[in-house]
């Protein structure tokens, strides 16, 4: 057994059965989505170990729903489509893909392509976690304490603190942050992260113990780091 889950995402009823048939008798635990809608539900639920993901669908493309599912996630993602052009193979692969797989394709190459991806994902480095008296911050459970006490983040703001806190200390600019957070087309509107900064800063501090978030590191207005022992991050101009 493989003991992986694989959420395989696709509009057409007949390919899902399919795939599901020879990833279950390769060992794999499987389940669907056949929408970009339904995916990023389903990957916010099952946590699959890896998406299979077909970018022409009705609701939102593939490539929509990559973008919106690496926001929160790390697994490996693999684009499958008819599309073969140098163009698509870009556009997939700066949407959060890892790898593009070309219909029709030999079910021996997904195979490997699925192993092979499996393979670079276990053996990368877990997702960072914040353990103070203060702050627990799980990254890969969506789980934030404050004292002890559990704290309900809007996905915009866990995706601020999210980032912040993969970024290991390294400087980030207000531009970088937005483009992460909000995506390629927003990277002015500083607006919106001064909102969510405002809320983070709010649910998260208290002014009778040492803050979380501290206000150096401030930027055209918005001030914010994230500090733990030895390390702080810090949005930078």
């Amino acid at each position: 057994m493989n003991n992986a889950t694989i959420l395989v995402v696709d509009d057409e009823p007949q390919i899902r059965r399919v795939l599901r048939s020879t990833l279950c008798s390769n060992g794999y635990d499987v389940v669907e989505a056949k929408s970009g809608q339904e995916a990023i539900e389903m990957a916010v639920r099952e946590h699959p170990d890896l998406i299979l993901l077909d970018v022409n669908m009705a609701d939102m493309s593939g490539l929509e729903a990559c973008s919106k599912i690496r926001l929160s996630f790390s697994m490996p993602i693999i684009v499958v489509t008819v599309r073969n052009s140098e163009h698509d193979k870009v556009l997939a692969l700066d949407s959060g893909a890892d790898d593009y797989v070309v219909k029709p394709f030999a079910m021996g190459e997904l195979l490997a392509r699925i192993r092979a991806a499996l393979r670079r994902s276990s053996s990368a480095e877990p997702l960072p976690k914040i353990e103070t008296p203060e702050l627990s911050i799980d990254i890969k459970r969506r789980i934030v304490d404050v004292r002890g006490q559990r704290v309900h983040l809007s996905p915009k703001e866990f995706e601020v603190l999210r980032t912040l806190v993969v970024q290991e200390g390294k400087p980030l600019t207000h531009k970088r942050l937005l483009q992460t957070v909000w995506g390629p087309d927003h990277a002015e509107e500083t607006e919106n992260l001064r909102v969510v900064i405002n809320q983070l800063r709010k649910k998260i501090e208290n002014d009778s113990c040492a803050s979380p978030l501290h206000p150096d590191g401030a930027l055209a207005g918005i001030p914010l780091s994230v500090a733990k022992p030895g390390l702080r991050k810090t949005i930078a101009p």
